[in-house]
């Protein structure tokens, strides 16, 4: 019983099995056991063992099975002030450290991130995503973040990255030059400069971050809208055919909604004339219309002027209407005349707009004397 007892109050074989997936760093438990010099110590695979003698960071141990002794152990010798026939229990803590990827941590933008938009102007975007975190140097990890947590996991830690990587995402984005339009297609090259920018934050901590991914760059909802509604009209393209479609989808949505009836029938049948008549008139006025960019056409010359038509009233009778071009032989100064607008019958040489036609004319004889 007493070599149970002894047995008890040492510690013999070290080792860690993570049944978690979200465990970074894990402190083995001695419940105030001393580890028996000699021990076995066995790291995994995606494992670190770190040891912590009285605060200080002692000796680190890859994957592998190692026995515990002075050899191996040469900063807990200098610590301890061991000799090389030391073979006593000791103390010490013992943490493992999850070296293995930890994928599909979650980011994203809680603000909109302002930016100057090179089509659209001042414009806001959010951004949100995904990246893995991996410990590649414990020594930083423990002393920077871990301290002395004895169960540390991810979430622990993925406040603070994600900080990180949305100050340098917001930074990028901003200063991009890229149009809001053409980020979907260089989020790969985006997430490339992030990774970059955060490699040398993440190395005082003794962490990387093997891969990032920008999923969606989104517009706030009120501005896809207008962008909806501009790509709708780019796909209605020209407005007049697609007037002349929709009044054609009518027509014949109103001639088969006629069919149930006579009366019906005649009704859909005179819209439909009475579509497609309108719709012809509209086709032709298009195709009369001068096409967008072609040269302008000249402007057709102005009609000529219509000739005045005259009346010539003689023995009670009339005759016309007449060409004033061709009055002049027909006519004398005493010949009564009437055009349209002249209030009444009128001598020829008494109208100003014949004067001309009596020019090189011989006056009258004179009225005979007395």
């Amino acid at each position: 019983m007493v070599f149970s007892f002894l047995k008890g109050q040492f510690i013999d074989v070290i080792e860690w099995t993570d049944d978690t997936r979200n465990t970074m760093v894990y402190r083995f438990e001695r419940y105030g056991n001393s580890i028996m010099y000699g021990a076995k110590l066995t790291v995994r695979e995606g494992q670190m063992a770190v040891f912590i003698h009285e605060g200080q960071l002692a000796d680190m141990f890859g994957p592998g099975l190692y026995q515990l002794e002075t050899n191996n152990m040469p900063l807990m010798t200098a610590l301890q002030h061991w000799d090389h026939a030391f073979n006593s229990p000791f103390k010490s803590e013992i943490y493992f450290v999850n070296t293995r990827r930890f994928p599909g941590l979650k980011w994203g933008t809680q603000n909109p991130v302002m930016l100057r938009d090179p089509e659209f102007g001042p414009l806001r975007l959010r951004a949100f995503g995904s990246y893995a975190i991996r410990v590649t140097d414990p020594a930083p990890f423990m002393r920077e973040i871990v301290g002395t947590d004895g169960d540390f996991t991810q979430e622990k830690i993925a406040g603070q990255i994600r900080n990180i990587v949305v100050q340098k995402v917001s930074r990028i984005l901003a200063a991009s030059g890229i149009p809001a339009l053409d980020m979907a297609a260089n989020t790969k090259d985006l997430s490339d400069v992030v990774l970059k920018a955060i490699a040398p934050t993440l190395s005082e901590y003794g962490l990387e971050m093997p891969e990032l991914y920008i999923e969606n760059i989104s517009l706030p909802p009120e501005v896809e809208k207008v962008l909806d509604q501009r790509t709708s009209m780019g796909i209605v393209g020209d407005l007049n055919k697609y007037t002349q479609f929709s009044a054609a989808q009518a027509m014949q949505k109103a001639a088969e909604g006629g069919g149930d009836s006579g009366m019906g029938a005649g009704l859909g049948a005179g819209m439909g004339m009475g579509m497609g008549m309108g719709m012809a008139q509209a086709m032709g006025q298009q195709a009369t219309a001068p096409q967008a960019g072609a040269a302008a056409a000249p402007p057709p010359p102005p009609p000529l002027a219509s000739e005045p038509m005259w009346h010539i009233a003689e023995n009670g009778q009339t005759r016309g209407p007449i060409p004033q071009s061709q009055l002049g032989a027909q006519i004398t100064r005493d010949t009564l005349v009437w055009t349209e607008g002249q209030s009444g019958w009128l001598k020829a040489g008494e109208v100003p707009a014949l004067a001309a036609l009596f020019a090189s004319q011989p006056p009258p004889p004179p009225p005979p004397a007395g």
